[in-house]
């Protein structure tokens, strides 16, 4: 870990001579969000393009840190400027904060006021190439509406989600724009889009406060020149087909799907090796399952006790991460006294940071028990993991569905209809059972497999992804 971060170091944040094409990544503020454009970095920067990544400092350390899956040696990072931003002197609350609706209050807030200082960055950038291209978050085009004004800017929205969960979005809202009745838009929804019935609603996983984010986000479409995804066609053709149509219906350009941004292979690094990969190295192939809940999914002391019997009572082993885990305003994760002692040999808790990646692609691991967030999703995909789902919020529910009911490569957890129910122990020792030990979960496992094998395969030379990248930096750097 060590030598990535030094890899990583900060590098001139200006240009020293005129550039033919800069690119500009503008991450929204959040861990996930961070991660994603900082993968796509390592790519874009490995086509000879210098890449800037604009956020605050405190942002930009927390992306560094937590970055995993690179090679120190052959990636190239060389390429990569990180522009710091210092927080603004009114911002009080910790973007960390243990509180869920605060730290989406908090987040959303503290990302408007980067409009003023990346603007100013951006013209300067400007001045200095002949083509600037901005990548920016869709939930950054409110913060760099102002390139409006740059003559030689392009730029190219991100959706950090899958293409199932935007492409449902997208058509629930042209549904209702258009007024549909409402038999007519379940017939072309299911029949020509692919998109499931019963699908979670929008208001049960996003605080009013965030579609109303969105939705202002969406008014400065008009400087979108093309739609980038974290995905592939190998798993979600559909729905990269389905939005390859609304898009043109709505005239938001052409679309690119890159994914995964994610490292397709694990580069071990011996002398840096985290203490839970070497107690992999013990175990058996596929006897070890993943817990994670990323950095912004809240569980009770309640649901973290029954959590932890149930774990206990499935017998089987597992890697257990509690250190992103959210409680309440001021709440502690407590682990039930001698719990460790008791697990011991059959079971890690993890503190501190863990290499999800690299324990995802570890021949020990074969399940994942997972909030369902893109980035998990991707990362457990491309590593071949079957995942048992728990979605919490956003578009994990929707994530989970595509798991679960499209691709089968996973078994639920916790039902979105059920989202305020506490899940007993006893479910979630069956549920650990039956993915890890039972032929159904080993048939899943082989699907994850053959899924992770082709995603894989999609991002080396000839492969769908990978000309999907090449056919982007192509359409960028074209004169």
């Amino acid at each position: 870990m060590a030598s990535n971060i030094a890899s990583l170091a900060n590098h001139s944040q200006n240009c020293t001579k005129h550039q033919d094409v800069v690119m500009v990544m503008v991450p929204f503020p959040a861990q996930g969000h961070l991660n994603q454009l900082l993968h796509l970095s390592r790519l874009v920067s490995s086509y000879h393009l210098p890449v800037h990544y604009v956020s605050f400092s405190t942002s930009i350390q927390q992306a560094k840190l937590r970055v995993h899956g690179w090679d120190p040696v052959t990636d190239t990072t060389h390429n990569i400027h990180f522009k710091e931003f210092p927080l603004p002197s009114t911002h009080v609350q910790s973007p960390n904060c243990s509180n869920m609706s605060k730290f989406i209050a908090s987040t959303l807030d503290l990302s408007l006021t980067l409009r003023k200082p990346i603007s100013s960055y951006l013209n300067e950038l400007s001045s200095k190439t002949r083509r600037l291209v901005i990548i920016y978050d869709s939930l950054m085009a409110w913060v760099v509406q102002d390139i409006v004004s740059i003559p030689n800017v392009e730029a190219y929205c991100f959706r950090a989600v899958s293409a199932f969960t935007t492409s449902s979005i997208l058509w629930e809202g042209i549904e209702k724009f258009f007024h549909l009745p409402k038999f007519l838009g379940k017939f072309i929804a299911t029949k020509f889009l692919k998109i499931p019935q019963q699908l979670p609603l929008l208001e049960s996983s996003f605080t009013q406060e965030l579609l109303d984010f969105i939705f202002m986000q969406d008014r400065h479409n008009n400087i979108c020149s093309g739609n980038l995804f974290d995905t592939c066609k190998v798993i979600e053709g559909p729905f990269l087909e389905s939005l390859e149509k609304l898009h043109r219906l709505l005239r938001r350009g052409n679309q690119w799907a890159i994914g995964p941004f994610n490292p397709i292979k694990i580069q071990k690094d011996s002398k840096n090796c985290h203490k839970c990969l070497r107690w992999l190295d013990k175990q058996e192939p596929n006897s070890v399952i993943l817990v994670s809940f990323g950095t912004t999914s809240s569980l009770s002391s309640e649901q973290i006790k029954e959590l932890a019997i149930g774990l206990e009572k499935s017998n089987q082993k597992f890697i257990w991460v509690v250190r992103d885990v959210l409680l309440g305003e001021d709440e502690e994760v407590n682990i039930p006294n001698g719990y460790e002692e008791r697990i011991e040999g059959r079971g890690i808790i993890v503190k501190d940071w863990a290499p999800q990646f690299e324990i995802l692609g570890h021949s020990s691991t074969g399940g994942f028990l997972s909030h369902c967030g893109w980035n998990s999703c991707m990362e457990s995909i491309t590593m071949g993991v079957p995942i048992a789902t728990w979605p919490m919020s956003f578009d994990q529910p929707r994530n989970a569905v595509l798991v679960t009911n499209v691709l089968k490569i996973g078994i639920v957890v916790k039902d979105w209809e059920h989202c305020e129910d506490l899940v007993s122990s006893t479910t979630i020792e069956n549920v650990v059972r039956k993915l890890m030990v039972s032929s159904e979960g080993n048939e899943m496992r082989k699907r994850a497999m053959e899924f992770g094998k082709k995603v894989r395969e999609s991002m080396m030379d000839g492969g769908i992804s990978k000309m999907e990248m090449d056919s982007f930096i192509s359409h960028v750097t074209r004169y």
